[in-house]
């Protein structure tokens, strides 16, 4: 049973492709490019906004932080809130820190957006130790995360065993491989499908919350 509990925030708690996607359309309409089709605009979900405008649009990194900026005057006034929890996962927190598990963000989006919407859906008061990305984009990897939260819970090499990270892209398994964490993959999130999650090498694949629920509890 894993005591420490690292969850991705976009595509495993929450489904927000809809104030993603459509501010990354703003910003790359106010930077004068043709908006994308949307399935592009779904890669913007998961990796730091800089690698996304970079390497899907092919911007230098310049232009793809002016990029950020305008995204950013959109996300932040309307996009955050273009959300909604997956069905089962408010209850699925609950249960989970009532069992005494440590939870834990480990997001690639800004602390503060990361802070709102968990408040939005009323998910705040469950996790221990939020661990988001800075404004400046300094601290934006899912490594970079991961890091900061395994330093703020100071725990022991062995207490790692008792670790786990939750998320839907290779990202969030890649960050967990870096620190010798298990992982599980959720398949109702923005991978690509069951094998995005197994090839990189997740220790569980969970296709819905319950079977989420089963691994956890």
């Amino acid at each position: 049973m894993y005591k420490y509990l690292f969850f991705d925030l976009d595509g495993t708690l929450t489904d927000s492709q809809e104030g993603i996607t459509k501010s990354v359309s703003y910003a790359l309409i106010n930077l004068g490019y043709e908006d994308l089709p949307y399935e592009k605009k779904r890669k913007f979900i998961g990796p730091p906004l800089l690698d996304s405008f970079m390497n899907i649009c092919n911007m230098d990194e310049e232009t793809a932080r002016e990029a950020i900026r305008l995204y950013r005057i959109r996300y932040s006034d309307v996009g955050k809130y273009e959300n909604k929890t997956y069905d089962g996962i408010p209850l699925l927190l609950k249960d989970l820190k009532e069992d005494g598990r440590v939870l834990v963000i480990a997001s690639s989006k800004p602390t503060e957006f990361v802070v709102d919407i968990l408040s939005k859906f009323g998910i705040y008061e469950y996790f221990d130790i939020i661990s988001g990305a800075d404004m400046a984009g300094l601290k934006s990897s899912k490594e970079a995360v991961i890091s900061e939260a395994l330093k703020e819970l100071d725990l022991s090499e062995n207490d790692k065993k008792e670790v786990v990270m939750i998320g839907d892209r290779n990202y969030d398994i890649n960050g967990a491989n870096e620190f010798g964490l298990d992982s599980i993959g959720v398949g109702y999130g923005f991978a690509k499908d069951e094998a995005e999650l197994v090839d990189a090498g997740a220790t569980y694949f969970a296709p819905t919350v319950d079977d989420l629920r089963k691994i956890l509890l």
